[in-house]
């Protein structure tokens, strides 16, 4: 007899449902959150299990890789394929989601998703921490701009060195506003302290990777652009074509065809929206700051008048996004006349 299993996690406990091929409920229960208590629960079973599936969620990718090592074959699933299925559902709960999730496995109507490698996630990470200190700081700046612009006093444009000497300059002669102006430029230069070491860290990530060196040759791609793309592709024969990685990406087309009608719409905007704008932004970079020539820079250009400035760099960043990939697949550094890897002989 053939067995499938879901889990449905939660922070604490998961709730857990096996069924057998013919979709019968042999036995459901809940165990901690912790690779070593579902371990137990599933070897107290003393089946052998087809596959056992789990939503892709914060606390997936450690469990997976937990029960994955003690031998059981987990497959995680895409968030949106599992929700889909479940909209038919009258009533949802935990432990209707484990019962959905196990019918899923056994019918085989999901999607696996990549479980990235520790060091993956662990870069992802360190990058997701430096961009979220990036944005409070840009935060507490603007606010601090704001709230004295409302007193009429205005910042202008300033360096950040000469931004905290303007606002005491200003707040000068008014007690109430130099006393909160003291309190959010302290915190402004707490988080400017660590989002140096932060940032630093990432500048020692990159000159310790050979891949990021790699990508850091194509234009437009720096020592933040190729650590994101790197760590969200993590092994680049995954992907079966190059050309797959655009869609992964977000950055081709929906399109919705039945019957006579067929219609293409935006980009789809699915996967990870930060290395989707991360590519954006090297393609803003390559249109607007790089001067030296290259076939890439050549075909943004050309494109820029037929399909408009925006469009043109979503192109670009899709295009982007398929040269980088084959850069990592034949190991080799850009060539700016091919518009994509150098050949090696």
């Amino acid at each position: 007899m053939t067995y499938y299993a879901g889990i449905d996690v939660s922070l604490e406990a998961s709730s857990i449902c096996v069924v057998e091929a013919s979709g019968k409920v042999v036995r459901e229960g809940k165990a901690a959150s912790e690779p070593a208590e579902l371990i137990a629960w599933f070897a107290d079973l003393e089946l052998d299990l087809e596959r056992i599936g789990l939503e892709a969620g914060p606390l997936s990718q450690w469990l997976h890789a937990g029960l994955t090592a003690a031998g059981l074959r987990v497959e995680l699933l895409e968030t949106r394929h599992v929700r889909s299925a479940f909209k038919t559902m009258p009533v949802k709960t935990d432990r209707t989601d484990a019962r959905g999730i196990a019918q899923l496995m056994r019918l085989g109507w999901f999607r696996p998703v990549w479980c990235k490698s520790l060091s993956s996630q662990e870069m992802r990470a360190l990058l997701a921490a430096r961009r979220l200190m990036k944005d409070k700081l840009r935060s507490i700046e603007l606010s601090l701009r704001g709230l004295l612009r409302n007193f009429g006093l205005k910042l202008g444009e300033v360096s950040a060195k000469a931004y905290e000497s303007r606002v005491r300059t200003l707040t000068e002669g008014h007690p109430v506003l130099a006393a909160l102006a003291e309190a959010m430029l302290g915190a402004r230069a707490a988080l400017r302290l660590q989002f140096a070491v932060l940032h630093r860290q990432v500048l020692a990530a990159a000159r310790a990777s050979q891949r990021t060196k790699l990508l850091m040759t194509a234009p437009g791609v720096g020592a933040v652009v190729a650590l994101d793309y790197a760590s969200a592709i993590d092994d680049p024969s995954r992907f079966a074509s190059s050309r797959r990685v655009g869609a992964y990406f977000g950055l081709t087309q929906r399109r919705y065809q039945s019957g006579e009608t067929d219609r293409t719409g935006r980009i789809s905007r699915l996967g990870d929206k930060r290395v989707r704008a991360s590519l954006y932004e090297a393609a803003h970079v390559i249109l607007t700051r790089v001067t030296k020539p290259s076939s890439l820079r050549a075909w943004g250009q050309a494109q820029t008048g037929r399909l408009g400035p925006r469009k043109t760099k979503v192109a670009l960043a899709r295009r982007l996004a398929v040269i980088l990939h084959h850069m990592l697949v034949d190991n080799a550094p850009f060539d700016p006349a091919r518009g994509g890897p150098a050949i090696t002989a």
